[in-house]
C-alpha cells in the first residue's frame, strides 16, 4: 500500500491500515486541511463555495462522500458536480465563483488508486507555498469544525459537461463546419472513465458522424493500464491498422491528456499533441509558448517557424501555468498530451486538444500522418538512475553541471544540458532516490545511446 503527500495533493492505495493507504481517515484529515487553508486565506468576499468531481474510478463514490461530508463539516458548501473530467471541475470553479475545488482522481494510476487535486479560486492548482501550507495544516490536525447551524449544504449540478463542450465550441478556432465537413470518422479509447461520455458527446457537437468508441463505458474497470502511452494502446492501434478510422483519440481517465493514433496505427506520440495543436493557434494568433523542460524541442522549433518566442518551464502544470503568465503565451502545456489554452482557461484540457486538432486536420487536407511529417522529427528516451539514500542527489547534480559547463545549461528543475542537436534532463524524484533521466535526438537510437551515456557519468559521480 501507498500514501503520497505532496504539494498538489494526495494520492494512495485504497484499503489498509490508516496512513498506508489512501484511507478514510486520511481523506478526512487532509480536505480539513485544505478547508482550514482556503478558509484562512480567501479574499474578503470570497463565498464558502467549493466543487467537487471525480473521475469514474470504483473507489470515487466512497471518496465523493467522504470529501463532501468533510467540507460542509467544515462550513463550506459543496457544488457536486458528479463524474466529471478535471478541466471541466476546473471551469466549474470560476463558473461557480467558488473559492476553490478538489477533483478527485489519481490521473493516470491503476484502479487500486485515487487522490485528492487541489484548487485554487480560480481553477488552478495550488503553488508550492500553498501547498506546503496545506501538509503543514494536515500535520498538526488544526482544525475547527463548524457548529451545527453554520454546517454546510450539498447542492448538485449536472450541467457542467455541456456547459464546458459549450464553451469549447465556442472558441474562435475551433471550427465545427469544417470539421463536419470533412466527414471523418474517429475512434476513441477512454479507457472506460469519465471521458468515455464527454469525448464521444464533444465529436457528435462539433460535427462528427460516424464515433468508434472503445472502452466508453464509465465503469470504472479499465480497459487496460489507464497512462495513455504505446504499450497500452495495443487495442485502438490495431482497430486503426485496420483502417477503420481518419484518426484516434486516447484520454486519461480525467481527461486532461490526449494522446493521438494515426490513420494506419502508428503513434502520433504524445509529443506532437502540443506541438501540432500550438502550431494550429500560432498560425492564427502569434505569440509566445511554454512547455516544460523534459517536453520535445519540436515545440521550440515550431514556435521559432511562426517568428514567436519560446520558454521553458519547471516540470509541472503549476510551473507551466505561471510561466505562460508571465510571458502572455498563447498556448502551451506539456510533452505528455497535456494542452493548456488560455482562450478558454489555464489547465491542460483534451477536449479543447480535440477540438483545436480536428480543425487543424480539417483544414489541412492532409491524413494524421502527413500531418506529422511535416513538423520536426525527434525521439525521447527515459531512464532513470537508482541511489542509496545516503546520496547527497543535489551535490550530484552539481557535479553534472560542471562536468557539461562548456554546453547550455538549464538549472530552474535538476539540470539540462543543450548540445546543438539534442538534449538531456536530470532531475531528482519527489518519492524515491532516484535520478530521473529524459534524451532527446533525431533518432531513438541516438536519443538512448545519449540518455545511457549520460546516466554513466552520472553514477560514476555518485
Amino acid at each position: 500500500m501507498s500514501l503520497i503527500k505532496s504539494i498538489s495533493g494526495i494520492r494512495g492505495t485504497i484499503g489498509g491500515p490508516a496512513g498506508d493507504g489512501l484511507s478514510p481517515l486520511d481523506i478526512v484529515k487532509f480536505v480539513s486541511a485544505y478547508a482550514t487553508f482556503i478558509g484562512k486565506n480567501a479574499d474578503p468576499g470570497t463565498s464558502r463555495r467549493i466543487v467537487v468531481g471525480r473521475d469514474a474510478r470504483l473507489s470515487g463514490p466512497m471518496v465523493e462522500k467522504l470529501v463532501v461530508g468533510t467540507l460542509t463539516g467544515m462550513g463550506f458548501d459543496v457544488v457536486n458536480i458528479g463524474m466529471a473530467t478535471t478541466p471541466t471541475t476546473e471551469l466549474a470553479v470560476t463558473g461557480e465563483r467558488a473559492a476553490g475545488g478538489i477533483i478527485i482522481t489519481a490521473s493516470h494510476n491503476p484502479l487500486q488508486w485515487n487522490a485528492l487535486k487541489l484548487l485554487n479560486a480560480d481553477g488552478e492548482f495550488l503553488n508550492d507555498a500553498q501547498g506546503k501550507e496545506v501538509l503543514a495544516i494536515a500535520e498538526s490536525c488544526d482544525f475547527n469544525y463548524a457548529e451545527v447551524t453554520a454546517l454546510g449544504h450539498e447542492y448538485r449540478n449536472d450541467t457542467w459537461a455541456r456547459r464546458h463542450i459549450d464553451a469549447v465550441l465556442a472558441l474562435d478556432l475551433v471550427d465545427a463546419k469544417a470539421i463536419a465537413a470533412a466527414d471523418f470518422t474517429v475512434a476513441v479509447d477512454a479507457v472506460n472513465s469519465i471521458g468515455g461520455v464527454v469525448i464521444p458527446q464533444l465529436l457528435k457537437a462539433l460535427g462528427v458522424k460516424n464515433v468508434i468508441e472503445l472502452y466508453c463505458e464509465p465503469t470504472g474497470h479499465f480497459g487496460h493500464t489507464p497512462e495513455p502511452i504505446p504499450e497500452n494502446l495495443t487495442g485502438i492501434a490495431s482497430l486503426m491498422a485496420e483502417g477503420k478510422a481518419d484518426v484516434g483519440f486516447v484520454v486519461d481517465p480525467d481527461v486532461d491528456r490526449l494522446a493521438i493514433i494515426m490513420e494506419d496505427g502508428r503513434f502520433f506520440v504524445e509529443e506532437y499533441t502540443l506541438v501540432a495543436v500550438a502550431d494550429y493557434v500560432l498560425s492564427h494568433t502569434p505569440g509566445s509558448t511554454v512547455s516544460n523542460l523534459s517536453s520535445s524541442r519540436a515545440l521550440r522549433d515550431v514556435t521559432r517557424s511562426h517568428g514567436c518566442s519560446y520558454t521553458a518551464a519547471a516540470v509541472g502544470e503549476v510551473n507551466v501555468v505561471t510561466e505562460m503568465k508571465r510571458t502572455g503565451a498563447v498556448i502551451g502545456g506539456e510533452g505528455n498530451g497535456g494542452v493548456i489554452y488560455p482562450a478558454l482557461h489555464y489547465g491542460r484540457d483534451a477536449l479543447v486538444g480535440v477540438a483545436l486538432f480536428l480543425t487543424l486536420l480539417a483544414k489541412s487536407g492532409k491524413k494524421v500522418s502527413q500531418l506529422k511529417a511535416t513538423y520536426p522529427q525527434y525521439e525521447i528516451a527515459k531512464t532513470k538512475l537508482a541511489l542509496t539514500p545516503d546520496i547527497d542527489v543535489d551535490a550530484v547534480l552539481e557535479a553534472v553541471k560542471k562536468r557539461y559547463a562548456s554546453e547550455q545549461i538549464t538549472d530552474i528543475d535538476g539540470v539540462k544540458i543543450d548540445f546543438a542537436d539534442s538534449w538531456v534532463h536530470l532531475r531528482k524524484s519527489n518519492t524515491e532516490p532516484i535520478i530521473r533521466i529524459y534524451a532527446e535526438a533525431a533518432t531513438q537510437a541516438q536519443a538512448e545511446q545519449l540518455a545511457e551515456s549520460v546516466r554513466q557519468v552520472v553514477n560514476s559521480l555518485a
